[in-house]
């Protein structure tokens, strides 16, 4: 038997994933799953990736313990995020997370040198105050910058611990606001007006490429050698790959963010796409993934935590769908990204739209729900206007795809049929590029075909 195996690290989650072919289906067994959640110093925000590499070879090593040795390894994790290493390969001052709030002088400041439209016509990035392009710029602020050598996204990074070999990936790369959209390539302009050394921007890997073996230090702690493969290394971007469909429909990659879009041949740099929120990010194969982010679950993960677990999302779910409460927000209003109380900023959202406050959790559940639907509905007609192309179905993966409320809302919101099933679909894009660099799949329209055979394929 031939296992591969995913590691998919969300922000407050990951987990290894084996997977073997058997009878032409994918067979998936999650061997490892660990916490995750940025930690909290100076009064910053900080992811801990020591306490990530712990648990990455805490999963690896599981595997030898179950008998069942992957042939290769795949890490993909969320995107904009990054480590600077200094002159001896060693990390420089911990690792800034994407909902720190270091970022908000940083965006008028880029700003001021590359205006929001001229940069959005190189980059095509939709704004977002944590991109990587405003990153750097606090950290060129801080001086950080002059004593790094090399910067790698945190998947590489974490290949580079597992690995001792140094690369940068695509579809992650794509994220930053750094490239430009028609090369896939880092745009000059950028860095030069932005005065970022070029020292830190190297070839552009893509997904399917050999990273290299395991380090001898690594060996000897889970007990085994293997290939590490680059993923499509952008969490997004490997959920995207495994959308069980080949005609570019519509999707929603849905978990702590809502991902929409459809996969496109070329970039979309108008002003429309500006104004309306899209971003041109990479995918498998120098693709375009035109989408927009939307708040997603992060709204409802955020209220389960604020009541310390009274509540599941099962019951949350239910509590909302017995809810009456009518009122809808703007699921992108930029309160909702790391508020104190989730609860006290939609109900701020829900007043200042005319609406009566929430009376209690349901009802604050409810509007949530409510309107991410609208959100995506809103998403799903501006594609439709900008593109040309009609769309009937939106294709929800991941794992907010089992929320039944929410997915009967989009269709009722949107008037499209709505297409679920492929809920582990960021560690399944993860091990299609595998399987595909193994030869085990000769194409992705073939991966495509083999996860829509293996898993139950709803259609609402």
């Amino acid at each position: 038997m031939k296992y591969y195996l995913a590691i998919d690290i969300g922000a407050s989650s990951g987990r290894h994933i084996l997977c073997h072919l058997d009878g032409g289906k994918l067979v998936l067994e999650e061997v490892y799953r660990f916490d995750n959640g940025f930690i909290e110093r100076d009064g910053h925000f900080y992811w801990d990736v020591d306490s990530l590499f712990f648990n990455i070879r805490e999963g690896i090593k599981k595997c030898a313990d179950a008998g069942k040795i992957p042939a290769s390894v795949g890490i993909d994790t969320w995107g904009v995020d990054y480590a600077l290493l200094d002159g001896e390969g060693k990390l420089i001052d911990g690792v800034f997370a994407y909902r720190d709030a270091r970022t908000e002088t940083a965006v008028p400041a880029v700003y001021g040198v590359i205006p929001k439209p001229e940069l959005f016509s190189i980059a095509g990035t939709a704004e977002n105050s944590f991109n990587t392009v405003f990153q750097l710029y606090c950290d060129k602020e801080t001086g950080k910058l002059d004593r790094a050598e090399t910067m790698l996204f945190i998947p590489d990074y974490l290949n580079y611990l597992l690995t001792g070999e140094k690369r940068q990936e695509y579809t992650f790369a794509s994220t930053t606001g750094l490239l430009d959209a028609e090369t896939r390539d880092w745009s000059g302009e950028i860095l030069d007006r932005l005065g970022y050394p070029k020292k830190l921007f190297g070839k552009l890997s893509q997904p399917g490429e050999v990273v290299g073996s395991f380090t001898e230090e690594v060996k000897a702690y889970v007990g085994f050698d293997a290939k590490v493969i680059l993923t499509a290394s952008h969490d997004t971007a490997s959920a995207v790959i495994a959308v069980p469909a080949n005609d570019s429909p519509l999707y929603i990659s849905s978990g702590t963010w809502s991902l929409f879009g459809i996969e496109a041949k070329e970039p979309l740099l108008t002003e429309e796409a500006l104004a309306c929120g899209f971003s041109n990010e990479g995918g498998i194969y120098r693709t375009i993934r035109l989408l927009q982010n939307i708040m997603g679950l992060w709204m409802i993960q955020s209220i389960k935590r604020e009541n310390k677990g009274k509540y599941g999302y099962q019951d949350l779910m239910l509590m909302a769908m017995e809810s009456k409460y009518d009122g809808i927000y703007d699921a992108n209003d930029s309160r909702l990204l790391a508020p104190k109380s989730m609860t006290a900023a939609i109900s701020e959202c829900l007043v200042e739209k005319g609406f009566d406050a929430p009376a209690d959790v349901a009802d604050t559940v409810r509007a949530a729900y409510r309107s991410l639907a609208a959100g995506y509905a809103k998403a799903a007609d501006a594609i439709e206007r900008m593109t040309g192309n009609k769309y009937d179905t939106i294709y929800i993966v991941g794992g907010g795809s089992k929320d039944e409320f929410l997915n009967k809302l989009t269709a009722e919101f949107s008037g499209r049929h709505v297409v679920t099933g492929v809920t582990e679909a960021t560690a399944i894009g993860n091990l299609a590029v595998q399987l595909i660099a193994d030869g085990q799949v000769s194409t992705l329209p073939e991966a495509r075909a083999l996860i829509a055979n293996s898993f139950d394929i709803k259609r609402i």
